[in-house]
């Protein structure tokens, strides 16, 4: 499984705000997941999956990967695309 697409929307804020974008990615060029967010976490950036607050007010992802590597792959290419831009774009990976 690879990211073919990567969709960012940086976020302009204050250096203390954790969250630096929103983030849509398509997987194979044939699944796409919205609603993922780059967090500035105390070890380096990481992605935050999609999530929704249940009722009993915590959060579970709506998606996220099962394995490992593939969590790991994802924050280094939208890390990476993240890194590579001034402002919102889509960024077509060959």
């Amino acid at each position: 499984m690879i990211v073919t697409n990567v969709k960012i929307k940086k976020v302009d804020g204050d250096k203390l705000d954790r969250l630096k974008a929103y983030v849509d990615i398509t997987l194979d060029e044939s699944l796409v997941i919205h609603g993922l967010k780059l967090m500035q976490g105390e070890q380096g950036l990481f992605v935050a999956m999609p999530s929704r607050k249940m009722r009993n007010e915590e959060y579970k992802d709506i998606v996220h990967p099962i394995c490992p590597d593939l969590r790991n792959y994802i924050t280094k290419v939208v890390e990476e695309k993240y890194n590579s831009i001034e402002e919102e774009t889509t960024v077509e990976i060959a």
